[in-house]
């Protein structure tokens, strides 16, 4: 390289070498930033409505398009790229910072997440999409060098500062400090470092007007961020109480999802929902539990597995068998586990059924643990979530209902909670398909479940389709009895099987059927 095209710009605090250092050092960290903010958008999707594909899908293409949006704007800044740089930093901190309860404050008060989602990922695209060719500048004006040497170096510490970013996510900001407060970090973070070194480095080409402008500005930014850190925790209670009819009475954020109790003022009515969804009410879980179990156990049921029921109440009704010798209980979160172990009012209502000297938990994928377990069970229940997003969808795929088969004895029986064949019939009838496809001879059946409303179930076996009884020697019921059983197997004609498709893992067609059902309702 030529000697003229490595001379220094006068007036820098610093050596060439090292100034270029520091730009380049905020490349990293503020391209580190951008990814955070990219995935706390996507995460909070994913935890208010699951379906974490079409959560990607739609912040990654608005703000890959935003970003060529914002490049081709800077061209307007160029005139003078430190203030417009530091302003621009400044800016996404603020949004990107906030935009996790800025999401959640639209979900929760307004019914306005899509329109926010979309509104949030294109500003901070267009402001990401605008770093770049100002730091080409200014990158430029500490020392001239070839324009393609020079686009090297930034994106090299761009795209060395997303991996950190996309890296630090998952297992340092989320774990520490959770996922609003985590971005909360991040903005301040950006923040100082965008503004900072325009204020230092580049301080010979700000007005003193300018100069005080970015610092209070910078004080200003760090101020607010700062609040919303402060009071982060009484912003989700307020919104997360929004979402629900009763009092709140317990809530956490385990590693999968978030746990919510509710309690009805007159304390009659306890619920429990999973990332919004209903699991149960006390005031009617009962028709649900006794239509699940008790047709699968008119049969051989001394070994017992049950997928999902992490709040003990399914295990409720097998425990209530005494020749029930053994029960495997497969289900991914311990903290559900954990409080259903522990919540006086969820252990009275499912009877201590942890507390059982019968009963083994585990606490892992189902799928993942079918594929390394194949002990011949007289009873399979399938009590897991709807097949409504990218990580339970397989949970109903007839990839699934295969290693279900192999873990079932030769005359055991499998009980599938199949969604409702009223508010999401395709979804209910593909369940059949796919269990057909798995070798399974299927008997529908739907109960009324208040809460719930209509609730559809599939009893399968390998071989004839299985007769709907109450066993001989079930307990007392509350509910269940045979001729509602008769009356379970009846379907409405607007209701009565559909066109619907089985749904494998590389077509997980139960996932578009939930996503365009429940219209109106």
């Amino acid at each position: 390289m030529t000697e003229n095209t490595t001379r220094a710009r006068p007036g820098l605090p610093v050596p060439a070498r090292a100034a270029r250092f520091l730009v380049l050092l905020a490349v990293f960290i503020c391209a580190a930033c951008g990814l955070v903010y990219e995935l706390a958008l996507v995460a909070i999707g994913s935890y208010l409505l699951g379906n974490t594909i079409t959560q990607a899908s739609v912040v990654l293409s608005v703000m890959v398009f935003a970003m060529g949006v914002g490049s081709l704007l800077s061209k307007r800044f160029q005139a003078s790229p430190a203030v417009s740089f530091a302003v621009i930093e400044g800016l996404l901190s603020l949004v990107g910072g906030l935009s996790v309860l800025l999401l959640y404050g639209a979900f929760a008060w307004f019914s306005a997440y899509q329109p926010a989602l979309v509104v949030l990922s294109f500003v901070i695209g267009l402001l990401i999409g605008m770093e770049i060719p100002l730091l080409m500048t200014l990158i430029q004006r500490i020392r001239r060098q070839e324009a393609s040497e020079a686009v090297a170096d930034l994106f090299a510490a761009d795209y060395v500062g997303g991996l950190i970013g996309g890296l630090a996510f998952p297992f340092l900001l989320l774990p520490l400090l959770g996922l609003p407060r985590g971005a909360l970090v991040v903005g301040a973070l950006n923040a100082v470092v965008g503004v900072a070194v325009v204020l230092w480095l580049f301080r010979s080409e700000l007005t003193r007007r300018a100069y005080a402008g970015l610092g209070l500005g910078l004080a200003a930014i760090i101020a607010v961020l700062g609040l919303a850190y402060m009071y982060a925790d009484r912003f989700e209670v307020d919104a997360r109480q929004a979402l629900y009819r009763d009092p709140i009475v317990h809530a956490e954020r385990s590693e999968y999802q978030e746990i919510v109790l509710t309690r009805s003022l007159d304390g009659e009515d306890v619920r429990m929902f999973l990332n919004g969804s209903l699991q149960f009410s006390t005031l009617d879980e009962y028709r649900y539990h006794e239509s699940l179990i008790h047709p699968a156990m008119d049969g051989p049921h001394g070994n017992v597995l049950v997928l999902g029921g992490g709040d003990g109440l399914a295990l409720r009704e097998v425990l209530a068998y005494d020749d029930v010798s053994s029960v495997t209980l497969v289900d991914l979160d311990p903290a559900v586990i954990e409080l259903a172990s522990t919540d006086p009012v969820i252990t009275e209502l499912n009877g201590d059924s942890f507390e059982d000297p019968r009963v083994e938990v585990v606490n892992t994928d189902a799928f993942q643990w079918l594929r390394e377990n194949g002990e011949g069970f007289d009873v399979v229940v399938a009590d897991l979530p709807d097949g409504d997003d990218t990580s339970t969808s397989k949970l109903y795929s007839v990839e699934f209902y295969s290693l279900l088969r192999h873990a079932l004895a030769d005359d055991g029986r499998l009980v599938v909670q199949a969604g409702s064949p009223f508010f999401a019939p395709d979804a209910f009838w593909s369940v059949d398909r796919s269990l057909e496809e798995a070798g399974f001879s299927t008997t529908p059946y739907n109960v009324d479940v208040p809460s719930f409303g209509n609730w559809g179930f599939y009893l399968a076996a390998v071989g004839p389709a299985p007769e709907l009884d109450v066993p001989d020697d079930a307990p007392p019921l509350r509910f269940l009895d045979e001729p509602l059983l008769d009356a379970a197997q009846v379907f409405p004609r607007d209701r009565r099987g559909s066109d619907a498709e089985e749904s494998t893992l590389m077509h997980p067609r139960v996932m578009a059927y939930h996503q365009g059902a429940w219209r109106g309702y």
